[in-house]
């Protein structure tokens, strides 16, 4: 995630769309606006003294062709022919005005369509913009005929630079979406692999006791009934990981902010007798038979090495080992919790410390907290670093996969992911994991 900028999410979304942003369309306007104010306001305003007559309806054509430049990102065909019509009238009225400073406002307006456009149409543009080249040849000779054909090969080049950057960002977060869904994948299947061999544990324990302990048999057939519908949650939560969206690390487009929102889905058939916490009690032990007596437990959730909030503290102290001041405040319970959940947790809390690592200049110190409520897990990661410098304002090398990461996890369980810059300095991680939706 890049720290440079407070709207990260929309940003690299809409690029990798083929769109600018509302902040990039708004900084983009007011740079060629600008641009075509100084320069071209000041050439029809020299050329114009000799032309008084003229100047007034000239410098309108000047601030028409800027106010045009306004939409230009979200119709940039329109706005080339506009821009084009007023930038040759300003050049009839004004010939001392050279054809190429006359259209300036039109070859940006090339460069955007050039970035934003199937390639057929950026080519069809550039074909319209080299028309005027016996114009440019009338009035300048070979020397402008080949200025006008190179500022219009040049901005229509710029543009296709732009794009194919862009396309190299889609492809990198394609990637990393395809990379997090498959160890997502590798997770839950441990996880539902552990919970259907507790099952076949008990449903072998209830066979040998039905008949001599019928209360201990319905104990355990429960706790399969508890370890079934854990593996179901878990496994619908691995479906709507793996479902078709039409940009590939879709549910990016449309919040402010950097936020991340709540996508409205439930899962549905979710148990209401405490199978939530994903959890199931193993029975079986062996008697000098080889039959299962069912004394023992067990838990549907590993505990072992791997992503859980239950070693949250080594994660914390992996990060103390470099320097880092790291403090860490859990509330609630969270032995409990749906296994994706749980990953999710860890997994946003650890993408937020290394991306601390790398990416924040003069952080040295971290907040994590850890809040399990009745019906959600928060978790806010916040470091007291800036954005380091020359880091792109929509995108780092590195940063944007953990960003895709991050959000990919928050979509499996219908959560909501907020990031950007706090007001007061540093730069904070905050999300919302609803337990129900998991479960």
């Amino acid at each position: 995630m890049s720290r440079s900028s407070g709207q990260p999410d929309d940003t690299l979304a809409a690029e990798a769309r083929g769109q600018l942003s509302p902040r990039a369309a708004r900084t983009l306007w007011w740079t060629s606006a600008g641009l075509v104010l100084t320069v071209l306001g000041t050439s029809v305003s020299v050329a114009g003294a000799d032309h008084v007559g003229r100047l007034p309806v000239a410098a309108a054509l000047v601030v028409v062709q800027a106010a045009a430049l306004r939409w230009q990102a979200r119709a940039p065909v329109t706005v080339l022919a506009v821009n084009a019509s007023a930038g040759l009238a300003v050049w009839v009225l004004l010939p001392a005005v050279t054809l190429t400073g006359a259209l300036l406002a039109a070859q940006i307006t090339l460069c955007v369509l050039s970035a934003t456009r199937p390639r057929r149409v950026s080519v069809l543009a550039l074909a319209a913009m080299c028309l005027p080249a016996p114009l440019a040849f009338g009035a300048g000779g070979a020397t402008g005929l080949a200025v006008w054909l190179l500022t219009v090969v040049l901005a229509w080049t710029a543009g296709q630079w732009r794009r194919a950057q862009r396309e190299r960002t889609r492809a990198e977060m394609r990637r990393a979406v395809v990379e997090e869904r498959a160890r997502i994948a590798r997770e839950v299947h441990d996880v539902v692999a552990h919970t259907l061999s507790v099952m076949v544990i008990q449903a072998g324990a209830a066979d040998d006791v039905f008949a001599e302990r019928p209360e201990q048999a319905r104990q355990a057939l429960r706790v399969i009934e508890t370890g079934a519908r854990s593996a179901l949650g878990e496994l619908r939560l691995l479906l709507r990981a793996f479902r078709p969206d039409e940009d590939g690390y879709a549910d990016e487009d449309g919040y402010a902010d950097g936020e991340y929102a709540d996508d409205g889905r439930a899962s549905d058939g979710h148990a209401d007798d405490g199978s939530a916490d994903g959890t199931a009690t193993a029975t079986a032990t062996e008697t000098g038979n080889g039959t299962g007596t069912g004394t023992g437990t067990g838990t549907g959730k590993q505990c072992g090495p791997g992503p859980w909030l239950a070693r949250l503290e080594e994660l914390v102290q992996t990060v103390r080992a470099t320097g880092m001041t790291v403090g860490l405040h859990r509330e609630g319970a969270t032995a409990g919790l749906p296994a994706t959940v749980d990953q999710a947790a860890y997994r946003i809390v650890q993408e937020s410390l290394t991306n601390t690592l790398r990416h924040a200049v003069g952080a040295d110190e971290v907040s994590v907290r850890v809040t399990a409520e009745r019906d959600c897990v928060r978790v806010t990661v916040i470091d007291n670093g800036r954005a380091a410098p020359g880091l792109a304002p929509g995108y780092a090398a590195g940063a944007g996969r953990g960003l895709v990461g991050m959000k990919e996890r928050v979509r499996l369980v219908g959560g909501s992911l907020r990031t950007g810059p706090r007001p007061g300095g540093g730069y904070e991680v905050s999300a919302r994991l609803p337990v129900d939706r998991a479960s």
